[in-house]
């Protein structure tokens, strides 16, 4: 059943479609890039930021421009001796860098050097609304001030940003495109977001169309050239793709349209661990940096390319 807001919002749109589809639809889209409130919403999520914080306080923090704004980051030096790869990691949709403590941690155990990415509208960087031209506009930030990353690791809204940075979807950006790629939870396309997102608010097709519209003249490019796993099937460098079954906010099924883009993409399910316990939970973090590691994959994969 549909909440009350929801519901506001329904007759709102429905009474500006009937003067003006195309102002529904972009007021259909302000409404759709409206991030959440940052603050912790319960007291589990506070205990996540506090047990964070020694680990959050080891990192140096810097701020990063981009055509329309800027952007907060956290850059994790190696520890000791490590040698492992310089690793771009992005969070999911209403979450922040310190979420992502755990596998931080694991990351920075294996040697890596680590820089965390605070979209627009979350965690550290300001603002109230996030699309994802202005995240691969993030990464090209990160990219370019940090001299590129041999990795990436994106979890949900995070992970599909990473591929769409990798395919230079956004026209005036050059592709972004690591040794490798980890995307966890994450959807393979935004067509599914627009569609979902326009029929949950009985948006009239005239409506709609206005309202994917807007990326377009965001970004240069049509909605549905947002797609991922479009975008992993050129790819041709090893990736792995990390989801659960039980997931009920991103479908198991994009995960499976992750994997059949080709032979360089490594599908493990870690089933019973949800949309966002995934990415905190031990078993995924060591296969995430057992993939790290691995380079008898990569020369099975030159030798496929």
């Amino acid at each position: 059943m549909a909440s009350f807001a929801t519901k506001v919002i329904r007759l709102s749109l429905k009474a500006v479609s009937a003067v003006s589809p195309a102002a529904a639809g972009e007021l259909a889209f302000r409404i759709f890039c409206l991030t959440p409130n940052r603050k912790p919403k319960n007291s589990k999520e506070r205990a996540l930021l506090d047990a964070a914080a020694p680990l959050m306080q080891q990192s140096r923090k810097v701020t990063l421009s981009f055509a329309g704004g800027w952007v907060f980051v956290r850059h994790f030096q190696r520890r000791g001796s490590g040698r492992g790869p310089r690793v771009l990691l992005t969070h999911g949709w209403g979450s922040r860098s310190d979420y992502l403590a755990a596998l931080i941690d694991g990351l920075l155990a294996a040697g890596a050097e680590v820089v965390a990415l605070d979209w627009p509208g979350h965690g550290g960087s300001p603002g109230r609304s996030l699309t994802m031209p202005q995240a691969v506009r993030a990464i090209d930030a990160a990219w370019r001030h940090f001299d590129g990353f041999d990795v990436c690791i994106g979890h949900s809204f995070g992970g599909a940003s990473l591929a769409c940075a990798a395919g230079g979807v956004v026209c005036d950006l050059p592709a972004r495109v690591p040794a490798k790629l980890v995307l966890i939870g994450a959807p393979s396309e935004m067509a599914w977001l627009f569609k979902g997102f326009g029929k949950m608010m009985a948006l009239v097709p005239a409506a709609q169309a206005a309202f994917e519209g807007m990326v377009k003249r965001l970004s240069g490019r049509r909605v549905e050239d947002f797609d991922a796993a479009g975008v992993m099937a050129a790819h041709k460098k090893p990736v792995l793709v990390v989801h659960a079954e039980d997931d009920k906010e991103v479908s198991a099924d994009h995960a499976r349209r992750y994997a059949a883009s080709g032979p360089h993409i490594e599908l493990h399910w870690a089933n019973g661990l949800g949309h966002r316990r995934i990415v905190s939970a031990p078993s995924v973090i060591e296969k995430i940096v057992a993939f790290l590691g691995e380079r008898q994959q990569t020369e099975r994969l030159k030798k496929i390319a």
